[in-house]
């Protein structure tokens, strides 16, 4: 073989390695291709998946917030109904509409009998009239009592006072 023939099938040999070479530089480029773009779709939706379970608890948290707030309204309603029950009571006891009676012990008061004697139409127990000053007294210790207990039940009652006054 001559130089020429040598140089000619080594040039060729060459050639064909270098269009081997940007052959498989173009698969390559594409395979890569190909993956960023399976990369990216999954991670779209990932995030995707991500922000759903976002705003599924961002559901369920305004769900929760709106049921603590009807609770809330309706123990704060209650506790003015109370309050106003209580009033309306205190104020029966003022105007002498009402009088309150508490039962007695038969062994207690010795002057009373033992067992209701046949004149009295009432066949109960024996029951006594309290003064009516004591009486308020009383219902203002229970007034009392009961709201020392719903403020301290109900830490958020002052911001629901608020919030029913202004609205």
């Amino acid at each position: 073989m001559s130089r020429l023939q040598t140089a000619l099938l080594l040039a060729l040999v060459l050639l064909a390695c270098a269009l081997t070479w940007q052959v498989q530089g173009w698969r390559l480029g594409r395979q890569l291709a190909q993956q960023q773009q399976a990369f990216a779709l999954e991670r779209q939706q990932l995030a995707e998946a991500a922000a759903a379970e976002v705003l599924g608890e961002r559901a369920q948290r305004q769900v929760l917030e709106q049921q603590l707030d009807l609770n809330d309204h309706t123990h704060y309603q209650e506790l003015l109904d109370a309050q106003q029950a209580q009033a309306h009571l205190r104020d029966r006891l003022a105007t002498a509409d009402l009088r309150l009676s508490v039962l007695l012990e038969r062994d207690a008061d010795p002057d009373l009998p033992a067992t209701p004697g046949a004149s009295g139409l009432d066949h109960g127990p024996a029951r006594a009239r309290l003064d009516p000053a004591h009486a308020r007294r009383i219902i203002a210790i229970t007034d009392a009592g009961n709201r020392t207990s719903a403020s301290a039940a109900t830490p958020t009652s002052a911001g629901i006072n608020t919030r029913v006054a202004n609205g």
